[in-house]
């Protein structure tokens, strides 16, 4: 019998709690019952999303809400910046120009964060750019960006700041409101505990007088539409209605945490695995910008990081994530973020240590659970 263990980058391990609310009979979504729950969420979005504004629920992945983003922002052939420092930041670009917008991206090496003063030095020289699109945590390279610096300078500019914290909100501090985050989107399979499938948005008011100005066509995933339903507790279309009832658990359970806790606990989860992959002799990828929400890590040359995945996840019950793209096969992803214990960690870092020395690359695995301890034990 085999038990397997999640530590994947999305989707994440979903609470008991959670599960169990998703097993009670399905109700209807036009009734009081269920406003009463979307109630609920939507107050307890604001506070993890940290703004006073109401915060648009989409019933998609979080790719549907920055396509939403891109879609109620902008309009034709606008000048925008894109920050691509991995794959979810050219996801960005990706999205503009399928929408014929003028995306200037801002190449940065994987593994390493965007300066900001990059960011302005494009802003001055151009009053036309409408709005800057980065990542809060680049889950491809396990980089986190310095989000609270580019909303000082954003704020000063006529450019809006969207942020993809998909893999990032709940784990790691984003305060929209007082920094200045003019649209965050995110999604629910990863800081939020619960299956894929709900995505979100908040909007400053700078924000909203884009959306008032922007002349693309939508249906679906129209921010007006989607405001003045909820001004009502109520949803334009069918909503995901287990979901939504899973994620008023977890956000119960975050509030009664606390946003403080959550962050700390986070950083220390990520201080062990770090600690603990440069104990066992493995490279960082990202040693200057380290996320809080999953490690990267550098394959030893002599092996194949496909295959040390593969045999994590289908011989241990191990899943963590490979490299995509330009580093597929030369890095892997552990991920500590939402529903991730102490106890995940130190098993992950176990196996980890009995595959790489299965496929023959000599670590000890023992320093590397030690390492580990030392941090998980530190005030």
């Amino acid at each position: 019998m085999k038990k397997d263990y999640l530590l994947t980058p999305g989707p994440t391990p979903v609470p008991p709690e959670a599960l169990l609310s998703m097993a009670m009979p399905i109700i209807h979504h036009r009734t009081p019952e269920f406003m009463e729950i979307f109630k609920e969420v939507s107050e307890g979005l604001k506070y993890i999303f940290q703004t006073e504004a109401d915060v648009l629920v989409f019933t998609s992945s979080g790719t549907g809400a920055m396509e939403a983003a891109v879609s109620n922002l902008l309009s034709p052939a606008d000048k925008v910046i894109t920050i691509e420092g991995g794959k979810f930041g050219e996801r960005w670009t990706e999205i503009c120009r399928a929408y014929k917008i003028n995306a200037v991206p801002i190449e940065v090496k994987w593994g390493t964060a965007v300066d900001p003063k990059d960011i302005e030095l494009k802003l001055k020289g151009d009053n036309e750019i409408q709005a800057v699109f980065t990542t809060l945590c680049e889950t491809s390279t396990g980089v986190q960006t310095d989000i609270k610096a580019i909303a000082d300078i954003t704020k000063r500019y006529n450019a809006v700041l969207v942020v993809d914290a998909i893999s990032g909100l709940g784990a790691v501090d984003i305060k929209a409101d007082e920094w200045g985050v003019d649209c965050v989107v995110a999604g629910s399979q990863k800081g939020l505990m619960i299956p894929p499938g709900l995505a979100f948005v908040s909007l400053s008011k700078k924000a909203w007088e884009k959306v008032e100005k922007s002349k693309f066509p939508r249906y679906y995933f129209d921010f007006k539409a989607t405001k003045k339903a909820l001004e009502k507790t109520d949803t334009p279309f069918t909503p995901a209605i287990s979901l939504v009832i899973a994620l008023r658990t977890t956000l119960r359970m975050m509030r009664q945490e606390g946003l403080d806790v959550i962050f700390t606990r986070h950083k220390k989860l990520a201080g062990a695995t770090r600690a603990a992959m440069k104990a066992m002799g493995l490279e960082l990828f990202a040693p200057t910008a380290p996320s809080d929400c999953v490690t990267a890590v550098k394959v030893p040359s002599s092996l194949d990081g496909e295959k040390l995945v593969k045999l994590m996840r289908d011989k241990y019950g191990v899943a963590i994530a490979g490299g995509q793209a330009e580093m597929k096969g030369k890095i892997f992803r552990i991920a500590h973020m939402g529903f991730i214990k102490e106890t995940d960690i130190l098993t992950a870092i176990n196996i980890l240590g009995m595959a790489l020395n299965e496929m023959g690359y000599s670590c000890e695995t023992a320093l590397g659970v030690k390492a580990s301890i030392e941090e998980l034990s530190k005030k």
